[in-house]
Order: C-alpha cells, then sequence, then structure tokens
C-alpha cells in the first residue's frame, strides 16, 4: 500500500475484470486506494463477493458497499426479472442498460471522494469492446468532470477532482494484457450478467461473449468458471 501521504483515489469495483484492472491502474499510479460498490438490486451478488474479495486481496485502504434501489425502478434487464437478458448479439443500446447508473454511481463516489480529499476518480468504463451504453462515452465522462467541478467546494476553491478511465480506448484484449502485466488475477473477477450462485458465468450473455473474446484475442487462457450448460467447455 502506498504510503500515508500519498493521494488518494476512489475507485468504483464491481468485481468486473475492467473494474479489478481499473484498480491495479490507480494503485500503480501511487495512490492510496479507496474501493467503492453497489448493491443496486442487480440479479446476483456473486459480483459483490468477487469485489469484497479482491478488495481484500488489493490492500485497499477502505471499501464501502453503497445500496441504491435500482430494482425498485425497473427499466433493466439487469434489475427487473420480467426483462430477459439477451443471449444473442443486440442492435442498439441493449436491454442491460440500467438507466443513469454511472451518473449515481460518480455522484456517490463524488461525495466520498470530497470528503476524502481525494484528487481523482477511477472508473473502469470502456468506449471501444463494450455494449453501447451513453454513460461509457468520453463525453459522458467529460461533462461529469466539468459538472464536478462546478458542483464541489473543492472544485469551486480551485482543488477539481479528476475522473480517471485508463481503460476508456482499448481493445478488451489490451485490457487484459495490461492487467496481467499489473498482476491482477482475473480468476477472481465475476463479469456474467446471470451468474449463478457459485458465481459461475453463462457463457452467452453480452458480458461473457467480450470477456470471452478478449482472453482469446490477447492469447491469454479464459480462467472463467462456466456454468454446466454453458455452450463451452466448463470446468
Amino acid at each position: 500500500m502506498p504510503s500515508s501521504d500519498a493521494p488518494a483515489a476512489v475507485v468504483l469495483l464491481s468485481g468486473g475484470l475492467d473494474s479489478t484492472t481499473c484498480l491495479a491502474e490507480a494503485a500503480a499510479a501511487g495512490y492510496r486506494c479507496y474501493a467503492l460498490s453497489f448493491d443496486y438490486g442487480q440479479r446476483h451478488t456473486a459480483e459483490l463477493t468477487a469485489a469484497s474479495r479482491i478488495a481484500a486481496s488489493a490492500d485497499v485502504v477502505e471499501h464501502k458497499v453503497v445500496r441504491i434501489d435500482f430494482d425498485g425502478m425497473g427499466g433493466s434487464a439487469l434489475t427487473d426479472d420480467d426483462i430477459a437478458v439477451p443471449e444473442t448479439p443486440t442492435e442498439g443500446i441493449p436491454s442491460t442498460y440500467v438507466p443513469a447508473r454511472n451518473t449515481l454511481f460518480l455522484s456517490v463516489a463524488l461525495g466520498w471522494a470530497e470528503v476524502l480529499e481525494a484528487e481523482a476518480i477511477y472508473i473502469g468504463v470502456n468506449a471501444v469492446d463494450y455494449s453501447g451504453y451513453p454513460d461509457c462515452r468520453p463525453e459522458f465522462i467529460d461533462a461529469f468532470e466539468r459538472m464536478a467541478a462546478l458542483a464541489t467546494k473543492a472544485g469551486v476553491e480551485g482543488h477539481s477532482i479528476q475522473i480517471q478511465t485508463p481503460l476508456m480506448h482499448l481493445t478488451k484484449a489490451e485490457i487484459i494484457q495490461r492487467g496481467h502485466q499489473l498482476g491482477v488475477d482475473y480468476s477472481q473477477t465475476v463479469t456474467c450478467y446471470q451468474a449463478d450462485d457459485d458465481a459461475r458465468a453463462c457463457g452467452i450473455c453480452d458480458a461473457c461473449r467480450l470477456r470471452r473474446a478478449g482472453f482469446e484475442a490477447a492469447g491469454v487462457p479464459d480462467p472463467t468458471r462456466y456454468q454446466p450448460n454453458a455452450p463451452i467447455s466448463a470446468d
């Protein structure tokens, strides 16, 4: 862990491949890392369990899990059991998009970052190999950073909190290769939209397809544990 006088950063940690790599990037940059996860009514808690495990192994200063009632609003296949998770590629913004999710996540992170007097917020959004979510684009991050400078005491006093997106322009294969350089153990991560109670992946949702293709393109063995009925070899 960096020394106590190192700058602080809040890192959004879902327990998935991208956010775990992002945490490693923040640590490599010399930040004291504070991990922030959200229980937002997602279909399974496997990723939150993974996030807690990853935060502990990464020796973060503190790990918070904040509850947001997205399941009470619905509108997404990730928070509404009446909406099926797509199992084939779709056109446009998929039903797994959670309305305003990153806006709310970053807002909570911004509040904690200001309390901590942190210099940065790290988020693992990506605009290359991703599902087409509007709140993963550079334009959104730039707009949020401008808003943060206006909406906080830190920003008004000239100490704006930076939104760091080190994975924004990397392919999934490049993210995996970078993570391996940083010593990330991807077997600890959960990326699937419909993982089972044992944190095994379905192998057919959009998140699984992007993850598997990334490992193949990176030339790195895929450590993902798949469900017995997944359309690939299961562990």
